[in-house]
C-alpha cells in the first residue's frame, strides 16, 4: 500500500510517501524543510514561530513528496500524521492540513504517536539510492528489505523530549520501564550548549567539541604541555547510575556543568569547552549505556533498538553497539538509519502501516472519518 506521512511536531515540516508491504518498507521521498536557523537565533524553538514556518512550508513540501515520490493523489491509500506529543501550534498545522486532505481526497487518516514514529524507523532497513539534496531541503529515496527484527525488543528512547525505555513483546504492545523524572537527555544537551555558548541545536554542537577533545588527547604524547587546559581534569557525576532501577535523570548533570562554569573565567571556559563537553557527553552516554545492559540482562530482549534524535550520536552507537557485544552476546543490536533518526515523515507512514495492519475491516472503515475526529494531543503517553 502507498502510505503518505506528515510530521510537524516541533520545527522540522516533513512530508513522505513510503510503499509498504509485509516484507518491505520503501520510502519513495522523504522531504524535509528545516527551521534551526530561525530558531538558533532564539538558542531554541518559538513555538509560534514554528506554526508559522509549518503553515508556510506544508503545501509545497506534499508537492515536492508526490513528485519525487512520481505518485499522485489517486495512489494514496492511507494518511497518517503525527497527532502528539509535541509543540502545540505547529502539531495543529500538521493534523489540520491533514485532515482537510483526507476530507478532500477521501482517504483513510490515522494519527500517530510522535516516539512511536522513531521507535519504527528501525522498520526501514533501507539503502540510498539516486536523488539529490537541495539547500533547503533533504530530498531522498530509500529502498531496502524489510527489518526482521525479533520481539521481544528493548527500546531506548533518547530525544529532546523523552529518555524512555520501553519493552515491547510484539508490534504495538508498549511497556515503559524505565523514563527521565526530569530533564530528558536531548534537553539537558541543549541547556549544556546554551551554558556554554555554543547556539542550538546543543547535540551536534557538543558532539563537535567533544570530538576536538578526543583528537588532542590522542595528540598528547607528541605535543609538550599546552597550559591550564592540560592541567584542570573536568569531572562529571553520572545521575541514578546506581539507582537500582531504570529510571533517569539529567537535570543535576546540566546544573553539574553549570555550578562548574561559574567558578571559571571566561577565558577557562573557552579553553576548557572541548573537555568540558567531552566529559558531559560521556556522562550520558555512561548512564544511558548502563541502564540499557542493565535492563536487557533482566528482561532478555531478542532485540535492542535506539530510537529518538539523539540516536544519531555516532559515540553513543558506538559504545552501546560495544556495550552490547561485550555484555549481551544473545541480543542483536539495531540503529535507524542516520537520516532517519531526527525528526521526518517516513518514520510516521512506517508507523502508521504497522498500526492499519493491526485495524478491524470496521475500524478501517471508520479512519474515512478521521478528518472529524482526530484529536491533537501536546502531552499524548504512549500506549
Amino acid at each position: 500500500m502507498i502510505i503518505l506521512g506528515i510530521e510537524t511536531s516541533c520545527d522540522e515540516t516533513s512530508v513522505s510517501i513510503i510503499k509498504a508491504s509485509s516484507d518491505r518498507i520503501e520510502v519513495l521521498s522523504n522531504i524535509v524543510s528545516s527551521q534551526i536557523k530561525l530558531h538558533s537565533e532564539w538558542g531554541g524553538v518559538v513555538p509560534n514561530l514554528a506554526a508559522r514556518e509549518h503553515l508556510k512550508n506544508i503545501s509545497p513540501v506534499l508537492k515536492r513528496a508526490l513528485t519525487c515520490s512520481k505518485k499522485n493523489i489517486k495512489d494514496i491509500d492511507l494518511i497518517s500524521v503525527t497527532k502528539g506529543p509535541g509543540l502545540m501550534p505547529a502539531l495543529l498545522i500538521g493534523t489540520s492540513f491533514a485532515k482537510t486532505i483526507s476530507y478532500i481526497w477521501e482517504k483513510p487518516l490515522i494519527g500517530i504517536h510522535h516516539i512511536e514514529g522513531h521507535i519504527y524507523a528501525n522498520f526501514i532497513d533501507s539503502k540510498l539510492s539516486a536523488r539529490s539534496l537541495t539547500k533547503k531541503n533533504t530530498v531522498t529515496i530509500y529502498k531496502g528489505r524489510g527489518s526482521r527484527i525479533k520481539f521481544p525488543i528493548l527500546c531506548l528512547v533518547v530525544s529532546g523530549g523523552h529518555t524512555q525505555l520501553i519493552l515491547m513483546k510484539d508490534h504495538l504492545q508498549y511497556k515503559i520501564i524505565g523514563e527521565t523524572q526530569d530533564d530528558a537527555a536531548g534537553e539537558a544537551f541543549d541547556k549544556v550548549a546554551r551554558i556554554l555558548g555554543l547556539g542550538y541545536p546543543g547535540g551536534p554542537a557538543i558532539s563537535a567539541e567533544a570530538e576536538k577533545s578526543n583528537r588532542q588527547i590522542s595528540d598528547l604524547p607528541l605535543r609538550q604541555d599546552s597550559g591550564e587546559a592540560s592541567k584542570i581534569q573536568i569531572s562529571l557525576p553520572r545521575p541514578m547510575i546506581n539507582s537500582g532501577d531504570f529510571n533517569f535523570s539529567f537535570s543535576g548533570l546540566k546544573t553539574a556543568v553549570l555550578y562548574k562554569t561559574k567558578k571559571m573565567s571566561l577565558s577557562q571556559i573557552s579553553n576548557l569547552k572541548s573537555q568540558i563537553c567531552r566529559e558531559f557527553q560521556q556522562a550520558v552516554i555512561d548512564v544511558l549505556i548502563c541502564k540499557t545492559v542493565n535492563a536487557a540482562e533482566k528482561y532478555n530482549p531478542e532485540t535492542i533498538i535506539l530510537a529518538g534524535g539523539v540516536s544519531a550520536n555516532k559515540e553513543l552507537r558506538k559504545q552501546m553497539d560495544s556495550a552490547i557485544k561485550d555484555n549481551l552476546p544473545h541480543s542483536k543490536f539495531k540503529i535507524p538509519n542516520s537520516e532517519f533518526s531526527l525528526d521526518n515523515a517516513a518514520m510516521i507512514a512506517a508507523a502508521s502501516y504497522f498500526r492499519w495492519k493491526n485495524m478491524s475491516e470496521k475500524q478501517k472503515k471508520d479512519s474515512l472519518k478521521n478528518w472529524k475526529t482526530l484529536q491533537t494531543e501536546a502531552g499524548l503517553k504512549l500506549s
